[in-house]
């Protein structure tokens, strides 16, 4: 369901304060390619590997009617300029930090789905004194797991396979995905098929293959997850945290989430029954909810020197569990609701 709060009147254009704008912005040596919408509290939404902005396209009016919304295509990505040859985690969320400056806005709440999860992440940690609160949507770097589809890209000769399948018509993707589903159940959830065949689509585009492939490789190999956050989730203490996954999701295991819950202060957990990768495209409704009710509840984080220096000097924490079966989540108390959690 698609939201009609905070939509422009037909006709309205531009004058309305929440009508979407498709913008560019030099930054550097490159542009960068955003939507924003409606005023206040900037949120910033990120979107996954491969993705492009239009994947918030549920949920951006609906956040315009109280939010200041920005929705960027990340380097390399859509309509933005691909980068000089810097895909990692530091350099998109270095980029993110310039899109705020260039905008004008000191701080944001960082929302951030899949790949665009582990980028606000580090963003988190790159950028305290800019990240008001964080909202995580299916995210990656919350574990090693991973689908092998996705760890299948970062093998040689890849971008040939990927540009082969892009050419396939799209309804003939989603039908071969959603049999997939049927007959592979661990492989993609059914759910996913609309989404993951739009994208594919876009991979026509050299460009976008070329940034799809490179960009996957700083952050997964053939084993699964390389980058992970784990142990920098000590220095969240006290920004808040909101987590929303599929029970569904079949690219990145569920129990990541809940486990990572556990290493937070003050976390608000979110799981949509039946809902697989795309949560916020396919349950706009339900991650609507939850996001305003987050925001709504939480006071912005403010950074200080002196309290990072203490959680910087800390004993470091071992690793989060991690659990060798992709498809099941971890038993016992490892499941317990940690202090402080909050479920939407």
């Amino acid at each position: 369901m698609t939201t009609d709060i905070g939509r422009a009147p037909l006709g309205a254009g531009l004058s309305s304060p929440t009508a979407r704008r498709e913008e560019r912005v030099q930054i550097g040596d490159g542009v960068i390619a955003y939507t924003v919408a409606g005023a206040g509290e900037p949120l910033l939404l990120i979107h996954g590997l491969g993705g492009t902005r239009g994947t918030w396209d549920h949920v951006i009016d609906d956040l315009a009617a109280s939010h200041t919304v920005i929705a960027p295509d990340l380097p390399g990505h859509g309509d933005s300029d691909a980068p000089a040859g810097d895909y990692s985690l530091g350099a998109l969320a270095a980029s993110l930090r310039d899109l705020l400056v260039v905008l004008g806005h000191s701080s944001a709440t960082m929302v951030g789905h899949s790949l665009g999860g582990g980028i606000v992440l580090q963003f988190a940690y790159q950028f305290p004194e800019r990240t008001d609160r964080l909202a995580l949507l299916s995210s990656g770097g919350l574990g090693t797991q991973l689908t092998p589809v996705l760890r299948a890209v970062t093998l040689p000769g890849a971008q040939t396979v990927v540009g082969a399948l892009a050419w396939v018509p799209q309804p003939v993707t989603r039908r071969f995905l959603s049999a997939v589903a049927a007959a592979v159940p661990g492989l993609v959830a059914r759910s996913d098929a609309g989404p993951v065949s739009v994208g594919m689509r876009r991979l026509r585009h050299e460009g976008q293959r070329r940034t799809l492939i490179r960009t996957a490789r700083t952050v997964i190999n053939w084993r699964g997850q390389s980058v992970s956050a784990t142990q920098h989730l000590r220095q969240l203490s006290g920004l808040p945290v909101l987590l929303v996954w599929g029970s569904d999701d079949k690219t990145i295991p569920p129990h990541h989430h809940r486990t990572a819950a556990a290493s937070l202060s003050h976390p608000h957990l979110l799981e949509i029954d039946g809902a697989g990768h795309y949560p916020h495209e396919t349950h706009p409704d339900r991650v609507l909810a939850a996001l305003h009710e987050f925001v709504a509840s939480t006071v912005p984080f403010r950074y200080t020197e002196s309290r990072w220096q203490q959680l910087l000097a800390k004993p470091a924490l071992p690793d989060v569990v991690t659990h060798s079966r992709y498809d099941e989540p971890p038993g016992g108390d490892a499941c317990a609701s940690p202090p402080g959690l909050v479920i939407l």
